[in-house]
């Protein structure tokens, strides 16, 4: 296994660095504790976080995980699949309102993220891998992003007892992991049920409420999630990474991107720059999360 964690950029208030990890296996890891609070956002790949017997969450490019300081945790790599991450750590000073460390089943420690927190998230990490940056521009982009991945972890959940609530929060990590390991996958309703041991309409109530999208929604998510690290870090043919990403062709592609992060796949490989960074924070941080 190869691991490598790099600071990217640092200031009194937060440290932004790039985690990846290659060559992995999905056996858990050793224990291990972080001495700052941090939320993992990753750019590519899988892992899941355990945290607690029998409770695991899942960050994939379409999520925000978070890891309380001084708290004991695992990392595997489902699928054996890798991963690659910015990572914001933060003091408690910074959002003490906002972090909350009981560690219980209901506690969110992952959240979805919207769209324009995805593609701002992507090219940040472009921007600081060029190391020609401007401090208190990162830094200000850095805090919205944390702030914006904090509230999505902050959703209200069903107000059941704790009990059902772990049991739909095991059941929902089992969906979320086989669908992050491959995405491109055709899914269907009967198959992930399975998988959750819930009937499909169950999975598609209990998923709703939970996740707080639809189960078909949550797929098409992680499929242009993931596509979006190739479509900003590359240069292979959009039509390949269309397929790739499971979509029937480039037009299908092209439409549900355009849909979901406002601007085509040609687009944004286009426009990847510092303008459109300052666009993404205004659209990001205007909009009620």
């Amino acid at each position: 296994m190869k691991i490598s964690r790099k600071t990217l950029f640092e200031s009194r208030t937060l440290q932004i660095g790039l985690f990846q990890a290659r060559g992995v296996s999905d056996v858990c890891g050793d224990v291990e504790r972080q001495d700052r609070n941090a939320v993992v956002l990753p750019l590519a790949g899988v892992f899941a976080k355990h945290d607690a017997p029998g409770r695991q969450v899942i960050g994939t490019p379409s999520h925000a995980v978070f890891v309380a300081a001084d708290t004991a945790y695992r990392i595997s790599y489902p699928g054996a699949i890798g991963d690659r991450a910015l990572v914001l750590r933060f003091g408690e000073e910074l959002a003490p309102e906002q972090v909350d460390r009981r560690g219980d089943a209901s506690l969110a420690s992952n959240g979805l993220l919207p769209a324009p927190a995805m593609m701002l998230r992507n090219l940040l990490g472009a921007r600081l891998g060029q190391g020609d940056i401007d401090e208190f521009e990162i830094e200000t982009i850095g805090l919205d992003l944390l702030n914006v991945a904090l509230d999505a972890m902050r959703k209200e959940k069903p107000g059941v007892r704790p009990s059902a609530l772990t049991r739909r929060m095991r059941a929902m990590e089992r969906v979320k992991e086989a669908i992050a390991v491959a995405p491109s996958n055709k899914w269907s309703v009967a198959r992930l049920a399975r998988l959750a041991n819930l009937s499909p309409f169950h999975l598609c109530h209990v998923f709703r409420q939970v996740a707080g999208t639809s189960i078909y929604d949550y797929v098409l998510q992680e499929r242009l999630a993931q596509a979006l690290d190739a479509v900003l870090d590359g240069d292979d043919d959009l039509t390949a990474i269309a397929l790739d990403a499971g979509f029937a062709s480039h037009s299908h592609f092209t439409a549900r991107f355009r849909g979901f992060f406002g601007c085509t796949p040609a687009t944004l490989r286009r426009t990847a720059t510092a303008a459109r960074l300052a666009e993404l924070r205004k659209i990001m941080t205007a909009r009620p999360h």
